[in-house]
C-alpha cells in the first residue's frame, strides 16, 4: 500500500509515484526531509547515510506511515561500498530512475589549518560521490526511457563564506558536474539539474552556528525576512525530479530567500 497524501508535504506529482529514488545523506537534516517528501509521493525510497540511529528512526517513522523505504549504511568516501549499497537498493525496489545527490558536510577550517589530506577528504565528502552515484544509476534511467538527477550545491559558492574554502570549491564543482552530466546524459532523456540551498535551519546549523546575531545578519541579507527550512528545499527538489520539469535540464536554481 502506498502512503496517503498528507498536506504538509505540499503538491503531489503523479509522475513520482511507484518509481525508485536514490537519496544520498537521506537520514538527517535536509536529507531526511527530502526522504520524507519523496516517500509521501508514493515513491520507493532508498537512501544512503552514515548516521545510523537517525536513519533507523526515520525508517521506522516512514514504515509506520505505510511508506516504502530502505536504508543503507554507507560511507560515501568508499566508492566500492557506494556501489554495493546502490545494488542492494536496486535489488529491493527495482531500477533507479531518480537520484538526489544530497550528502555533504560543511566542516570549517582556516587556510592555515587545511592540509592536502583534509582538502582531498572534503572533495570526497562533498563532490566526488555525486559523479559515481550518477554513473551507477544512469543505465537504469536510460533503459527506462529517461530519468532525473538533482545535485545539491550551495549558495555559499556564490556568496563566499569564510572558513569554508574547500567546501565552497567542491560546491562550485557541483555546478560544473551538473552541466557536464546534463550534456552527456541528455540523449538518454535524463535531466540533470542543481538546487543551491541558502542558509537552511537544520538542527545542526541551529546548534552550531545560528546565534541571535547570526540570525539578524541572515535576515538583513535575505530579501524574504523568514527562516528557510528543509521542506523548502525538498519541495523544490520534488519539482525538478518530476515530469512537471520535463523541459528543465542543465540548470542551477538558488533557494536562499533572495540572499544572492
Amino acid at each position: 500500500m502506498t502512503a496517503p497524501y498528507r498536506p504538509r508535504y505540499g503538491a503531489t506529482y503523479p509522475s513520482l509515484r511507484d518509481r525508485t529514488v536514490l537519496i544520498t545523506g537521506g537520514g538527517s537534516g535536509i536529507g531526511a526531509e527530502i526522504t520524507r517528501h519523496f516517500a509521501h509521493q508514493g515513491t520507493r525510497v532508498g537512501f544512503i547515510d552514515i548516521a545510523v540511529p537517525e536513519s533507523e528512526a526515520l525508517v521506522a517513522e516512514l514504515k509506520a506511515e505505510n511508506c516504502e523505504v530502505l536504508f543503507q549504511n554507507v560511507d560515501l568516501r568508499d566508492i566500492a561500498a557506494v556501489r554495493a549499497g546502490i545494488d542492494a537498493i536496486r535489488a529491493e525496489f527495482g531500477p533507479i530512475t531518480l537520484l538526489v545527490n544530497n550528502a555533504a558536510h560543511d566542516q570549517r577550517a582556516t587556510i592555515d589549518e587545511i592540509t592536502p589530506e583534509f582538502w582531498d577528504d572534503r572533495q570526497a565528502v562533498n563532490l566526488r560521490h555525486q559523479f559515481f552515484c550518477a554513473q551507477a544509476v544512469y543505465k537504469d534511467m536510460a533503459a527506462a526511457g529517461g530519468g532525473a538527477i538533482v545535485n545539491i550545491g550551495s549558495f555559499a559558492y556564490i556568496a563566499g563564506v569564510e572558513g569554508l574554502t574547500p567546501y565552497v570549491a567542491a560546491k562550485s564543482g557541483v555546478i560544473g558536474l551538473t552541466r557536464g552530466l546534463a550534456r552527456e546524459l541528455g540523449p538518454h532523456n535524463i535531466r540533470v539539474n542543481c538546487v543551491l540551498p541558502g542558509w537552511i535551519m537544520t538542527q545542526r546549523q541551529l546548534d552550531l552556528w545560528v546565534t541571535p546575531e547570526v540570525e539578524a545578519e541572515i535576515f538583513k541579507r535575505q530579501c524574504l525576512k523568514r527562516k528557510i527550512d528543509p521542506a523548502d528545499i525538498a519541495r523544490t527538489i520534488l519539482f525538478f525530479a518530476s515530469d512537471e520539469a520535463g523541459a528543465c535540464t542543465n540548470q542551477s536554481h538558488v533557494v536562499d530567500a533572495g540572499w544572492t
